[in-house]
């Protein structure tokens, strides 16, 4: 079992800056893959961006040189830093953790809102 746990949504300002915080527990695979998703009502989860252990990542095109994700393997944390934020950026973000071996987990969700 894993457990995520999420911290760093709240309202902001278009063009502000959050950042979104994650810290995983239990059954932690070295090689592993986490990220953050967002989702808004009646639409499916999608990825915003993703960091491997290894430090390989991925984002959407729509955040792509706004958003920066991070992690710190000694933590098991993952984060992502959204800058120049605007509205169509306001969801619920999930952190995810996959690995090789067992089920992919998720966290609980932290809102972010982006006013215009």
């Amino acid at each position: 079992q894993v457990r995520l746990v999420e911290s760093g949504g709240g309202l902001v300002q278009a063009g502000g800056s959050l950042r979104l915080s994650c810290a995983a527990s239990g059954s932690i695979f070295r090689i592993n893959t986490m990220g953050w998703y967002r989702q808004v009502p009646g639409k499916q989860r999608d990825l915003v961006a993703v960091i491997t252990s290894g430090g390989g990542t991925n984002y959407a095109d729509s955040v792509k040189g706004r958003f920066t994700i991070s992690r710190d393997n000694a933590k098991n944390m993952v984060h992502l830093q959204m800058n120049s934020l605007k509205p169509e950026d306001t969801g619920v973000y999930y952190c995810k953790y996959s690995a090789i071996y067992g089920s992919d987990y998720w966290g609980q969700g932290t809102q972010v809102t982006v006013s215009s």
